[in-house]
């Protein structure tokens, strides 16, 4: 099948950049195990660029079983497709969320791989279809880490519609509040922060109305790029009634 070449194009062309001491690093780097074969990230992108012509070729459905199985492969591969997936982001239908959701709940195991496909795939998905907004929120409950994590990144891009999403950007920060899970809290603390951006005085509201239970990793986060008196506020007490010192 057209789907099976494309594939193991894409894993011979990766083996021509492997390089074993990048590998190593990047498994000393993540603190979760993670399945890599060593290739760096602007040599992904020139895999993925070279074999572009054709995957452009392929219809949505053969697409997704491209993609399929590249998620379920290295690192690398996932990549790849998350890439593929966003240059065909104009071929998106809201029914394709069940699709993406199932792909992160399933082969997703680190916050890199849920970064990249949330903040664009994902993201890009949910600005057109703000009626899915709801759904992403839903996963502030999951038992899985990274879709938590995803419940809160998934909202950083649509801030091309700010007024529209800050109060579920919001209400996905209260949801996570005291989330034990630093990832998840620097997921959430980074939804703030570029918030923030558009809505600054909002952000700060929430910010010093919940410090006291915000943890201080999250905290960092999301005051971040706070003016410096305003950041000097947010910190002047942590949950434990501390000074925070920068």
């Amino acid at each position: 099948m057209k789907q099976d070449k494309i594939t193991i194009a894409v894993r011979r062309e990766l083996k021509k950049y492997i390089d074993i001491a990048y590998r190593d690093g990047e498994r000393k780097f993540f603190k979760e195990p993670i399945k890599n074969i060593g290739v760096r990230l602007p040599s992904r992108r020139r895999v993925a660029q070279k074999l572009w012509p054709r995957v452009n070729s392929l219809t949505k459905p053969q697409l997704f079983k491209v993609c399929e199985k590249l998620f379920s492969g290295f690192s690398e591969e996932t990549t790849i497709a998350s890439a593929w997936l966003w240059r065909s982001r104009q071929k998106f239908e809201a029914e394709d969320f069940k699709q993406f959701e199932i792909w992160m709940d399933k082969y997703f195991d680190n916050w890199s791989k849920i970064d990249d496909f949330c903040t664009h795939v994902l993201g890009y998905l949910i600005n057109h279809f703000p009626r899915l907004a709801p759904k992403v929120f839903s996963w502030t409950k999951s038992k899985n880490r990274w879709m938590r994590r995803a419940a809160a990144v998934s909202l950083i891009y649509p801030w091309g519609k700010p007024k529209q999403f800050l109060p579920q950007i919001l209400k996905t920060a209260q949801a996570l509040l005291e989330d034990r899970d630093d990832l998840v809290q620097k997921g959430y603390g980074w939804m703030l922060k570029e918030a923030g951006n558009h809505n600054q005085a909002a952000v700060f509201d929430f910010v010093m109305k919940h410090k006291s239970k915000m943890p201080r990793t999250a905290l960092r986060y999301a005051i971040e790029k706070f003016p410096a008196k305003l950041k000097q506020q947010a910190m002047t007490l942590s949950h434990t009634g501390c000074v925070i010192i920068s």
